[in-house]
């Protein structure tokens, strides 16, 4: 096991670095708001690529897709996994340029939901979007915590404070600028060592025909693609992911971060790419890992440990040095998600800003946005020291993810898509899931309501997820047919405006999406 006091001075040494790398790269490059949370028309080719691989590739591919794996379904589920996380991408491609011509001085989500529908599908929109990004963080940060004490024994407040301390000083100080140009070099970093921890893993282990045989002797039903447990676990993951990374404000930041729109249909699909093989990859360990160690898979068990499988496999199989690489990719890996979301958290609330304060100053809306980052960063790392699930904690937010992706998104396309239809689109979705939902966490509360509890049909996460989604689609197409009005699509551009512009105030974005 490697010691507490070298996994400690690891720590330390790497995000030190790119704290140094991020404020040193800031530096002269912030002049104003704008710069802090939209570094808009900024990256490149190579940069936005590198931004959107880093920004998804955070610990939790060494947990939840080796978790899947493990767990409920073996190759069929992690492929299901790997899906997912490219689809988000492939739907940026096409979204992302509509995004930036509809609205070429926009910021976040949250703002375009209130000038396109009204203030109350932005009260659904922000309260998704923040409960979402929040929970990433918080389970970015439980996840590297836990991995740590697993390796090393460090207590898990240290690893949480220690991470989340050396990423806010740069994030905090440089914003989506030194968030671009860190994850560029970290993306550097983690691909390569990535496929070299791969491949050093499967000649430890024997090689790809000794690790293929321990596997099925285990169960060979994990490495049959056909298996219809998997199927199924592949199918409703995949149309979790879709859902809440529509709802991420990751990317529509990162979509007035790139060069041009020629930059976004060409970055996104790259990421897809990457995305998928990596989290193929991560997913895989899973599998290995029921064919090496004693995992416990049922997740009614209180010994259930499918979460960490891939690092028990780590302990069991490894030298040391293979175990110390991996641990310095845990670290490049939660870093580069841990500065984004702080940013992209900040970022929303910083937005809207001038629609609550009296004309503030460039310098007024710089200094609350670094304030916010302040008590994203503060707050996430309160909520890690309690939290030990990473898989579960998406679940829940995923699935009002779900419920909201096509709600959100008609509005870029269609002027017929109103505020009472997109809310009632969203609502029954989001109803439908959580009838159909089986954790605890929802089936609990519900079933202790009066006549409801009894009226609950079984819990399913396949029909909760293809329900969420499949109803609000329904439910927003329809209403968008017999709706009396259109919406002039081209009011966007006017609604939202630069939050240094003179003219953008209080005023010029309240006046929300009503029909023409």
């Amino acid at each position: 096991m490697v010691s507490a006091a070298t996994a400690l001075g690891l720590t330390a040494a790497t995000l030190a670095a790119f704290a140094a790398l991020g404020v040193r790269y800031a530096r002269g490059r912030v002049g104003g708001v704008e710069d802090f949370i939209a570094a808009r028309d900024s990256a490149g080719l190579g940069a936005t690529t590198a931004t959107l691989v880093a920004s998804v590739m955070g610990v939790w591919i060494l947990l939840a897709p080796a978790e899947a794996g493990a767990a409920f379904g073996g190759v069929s589920a992690v492929l299901g996994y790997a899906v997912g996380e490219a689809l988000p991408m492939l739907a940026y491609a096409r979204l992302g340029p509509r995004i930036r011509e509809l609205i070429p001085e926009g910021h976040s989500l949250t703002e375009y939901a209130l000038a396109r529908y009204g203030p109350v599908m932005y009260a659904f929109v922000l309260c998704v979007s923040v409960f979402y990004m929040f929970v990433f963080l918080a389970a970015e940060l439980t996840g590297i915590a836990s991995a740590f004490h697993l390796i090393a024994g460090v207590p898990r407040w240290q690893t949480a404070v220690l991470v989340g301390g050396f990423v806010l000083a740069y994030t905090a100080y440089g914003g989506l600028r030194a968030s671009i140009f860190t994850d560029t070099v970290q993306a550097a970093v983690i691909l390569p060592l990535l496929a070299a921890t791969a491949v050093g893993a499967v000649l430890a282990l024997g090689g790809t025909g000794v690790v293929y045989e321990r596997v099925v002797a285990a169960d060979p039903t994990l490495v049959d693609p056909t298996f219809l447990d998997g199927l199924r676990f592949g199918v409703w993951v995949a149309i979790a992911i879709l859902g809440a990374e529509l709802l991420n404000q990751t990317w529509w930041q990162r979509v007035y971060a790139a060069e041009d729109a020629a930059t976004l249909r060409r970055a996104f699909p790259t990421a897809a790419v990457v995305n998928f093989v990596v989290v193929l990859l991560a997913g895989l360990f899973g599998v290995v890992a029921r064919g090496y160690v004693d995992l416990v898979v049922d997740p009614t068990s209180p010994e259930y440990n499918a979460s960490v499988g891939f690092f028990l496999l780590l302990l069991e199989a490894f030298p040391e040095a293979l175990v110390l690489a991996v641990t310095l990719l845990a670290l490049l890996l939660v870093a580069s998600t841990a500065d984004t979301l702080f940013n992209a958290l900040a970022s929303v609330v910083t937005a809207d800003l001038p629609r609550l304060l009296d004309e503030p100053s460039d310098r007024t809306l710089t200094f609350a946005a670094r304030g916010l980052t302040v008590v994203v960063a503060v707050a996430a790392v309160l909520v890690s020291l309690r939290a030990r699930s990473v898989l579960r904690l998406f679940l829940l937010a995923d699935l009002l993810g779900a419920a909201l992706m096509v709600p959100l998104l008609a509005g870029l396309y269609s002027p017929r898509a109103s505020e009472p239809g997109v809310v009632a689109g969203g609502l029954l979705g989001a109803g439908v899931g959580l009838a159909f939902y089986p954790a605890p966490v929802v089936r609990g509360p519900l079933s202790a309501v009066p006549l409801l509890g009894d009226a609950l049909p079984a819990g399913s996460f396949l029909v909760a997820f293809v329900g969420a989604a499949g109803v609000s689609a329904a439910t927003t197409l329809l209403a968008a047919l017999v709706a009396p009005g259109r919406f002039d699509l081209d009011r966007l551009a006017t609604a939202i405006r630069r939050l240094d512009d003179p003219g953008t105030g209080a005023g010029a974005r309240t006046d929300g999406g009503g029909d023409d």
